[in-house]
């Protein structure tokens, strides 16, 4: 989704029309990357024992990349592409191909998040993230349901984390985020992963250009009850917003819409404890396990 083209709501529905079968492994541009992998491998006269070797992976992780099987990662891209020579072949379809790790109705969200100037997000169901480790990330993947497999589960993982990039990007984008109490009492993948993601929230809150709050569950007004939702500013000086129920999802591009959730995410920050008294009630938790 380029910012030309955020003149309308797009909605994605997992299984429906937004479900983009051409953008998962072994269709699309996944299965053209493995194409032209092994086009350009065989052109060096490489075997894949000897492409492996040189980057790293196994014989069968390159017959994978090559036969679309799995969506190779960014750095690997990067890699292969000076290995075989492919004077940037290969490079080329690194961002698209980055973007197939993504389920279907979040690609577009994810797209707009890597180039934001900031980001706001309204946390009712689990630690954003942004914000997860790698364990309690794959504790949110593994009680997902259905089951994914395990491929699955790695592949969403890495681009998850792939994600937290933005904290180190120059310029600082802002960031913000409000998560209920609830969320952070939760014990996904186990006390020890919860406490984990605890000590990571106080360490990211830190950062100068991040603000998180927590929202107690003692209030008794609360704008957030219609559900989670992203505020992301592009780079284009444009405010966007995302939304997400079951799998489905819509990004919001008209301003009146996108000015309502802006207005939400004001009053749902006012009602919820300020950086300063989150980081102590975040402490206070760590406190009582």
């Amino acid at each position: 989704m380029e910012p030309t083209e955020l003149g309308t709501d797009v909605e994605h529905t997992a299984g429906e029309t937004g479900s983009r079968p051409e953008d998962d492994p072994g269709t699309g541009v996944v299965a053209a990357f493995g194409r032209q992998l092994k086009l350009l491998r065989t052109a060096a006269g490489m075997e894949r024992t000897e492409l492996g070797g040189r980057l790293g992976y196994s014989a069968s992780s390159i017959a994978s990349y090559e036969q679309g099987r799995r969506i190779p990662p960014p750095r690997f891209i990067e890699r292969a592409d000076e290995a075989l020579r492919a004077g940037g072949v290969l490079a080329a379809l690194k961002e698209e191909v980055a973007r197939a790790q993504y389920p279907a109705h979040f690609r577009d969200a994810a797209r707009a998040e890597a180039r934001a100037l900031g980001v706001h997000v309204y946390a009712a169901i689990a630690v954003p993230g942004l914000l997860q480790t790698e364990e309690y990330a794959r504790a949110v993947f593994t009680v997902q349901r259905p089951l994914l497999d395990d491929d699955v589960i790695e592949q969403r993982l890495s681009a998850r984390l792939a994600r937290q990039d933005i904290f180190d990007r120059r310029p600082a984008p802002l960031l913000s985020f409000v998560i209920e109490e609830f969320v952070l009492r939760r014990p996904l993948g186990g006390r020890s992963v919860l406490n984990e993601q605890l000590e990571h929230i106080l360490l990211v809150s830190q950062k100068r250009n991040v603000e998180i709050q927590v929202m107690p569950v003692d209030r008794e007004d609360h704008a957030g009850m219609d559900g989670p939702f992203n505020l992301i500013d592009t780079a284009e000086g444009q405010r966007i917003a995302y939304t997400e129920v079951q799998d489905d999802s819509r990004m919001h591009t008209d301003r009146a819409r996108v000015h309502e959730l802006e207005s939400r995410y004001g009053i749902i920050r006012s009602q919820a404890l300020t950086p300063r008294e989150s980081s102590a009630f975040v402490e206070k938790l760590l406190g009582e396990r």
